[in-house]
């Protein structure tokens, strides 16, 4: 996996000019295949009202769109700030091959922008967390992977 810096001052003027817009908070991101961008995207939780509109997530939108796919594989996130947890996660679940970060989780931290307790609450037990969660109609959870598995059709991802 090879860096280019090209790309990442670009995933950094990016957050920059979402800033000074006022489009939403200081994080960009560029997604390249082949050395060629294919999507970009900044972080648009307070302008659209979606707490799920990180930068990360919607690049990732916008390549899945544009490529006509769910997956990513071959290509690489240059990103303005270390992705936090969901980013994280969604940037494994379209297969990305690389990541590359600017800032960090201790950079946006100080910034006000602090997912630590994210990462604590993952480690409790479900009945201690913030958001209490619990189990319900349990025998009827596997309904719906069962469903699934006998879909012939299904696209398996």
């Amino acid at each position: 996996m090879q860096a280019n810096p090209e790309f990442m001052r670009q995933a950094i003027e990016l957050a920059n000019e979402n800033v000074t817009s006022g489009s939403g908070g200081p994080f960009g991101a560029v997604i390249v295949r082949d050395g060629a961008v294919i999507a970009t995207g900044a972080n648009c939780v307070t302008k659209g009202n979606d707490p799920t509109a990180h930068a990360e997530v919607v690049a990732i939108r916008n390549a899945c769109r544009d490529l006509g796919s769910f997956s990513l594989e071959g290509c690489v996130i240059y990103t303005s700030c270390e992705p936090c947890p969901m980013c994280l996660a969604a940037i494994y679940w379209a297969r990305m091959d690389g990541i590359f970060f600017s800032g960090t989780a201790a950079d946006a931290a100080d910034a006000g922008f602090d997912d630590a307790f994210l990462y604590d609450e993952l480690t409790r037990p479900m009945r201690d967390r913030s958001i209490p969660s619990e189990p319900l109609l349990k025998e009827r959870g596997r309904e719906s992977f069962d469903v699934w598995r006998s879909f012939v059709q299904r696209v398996d991802y």
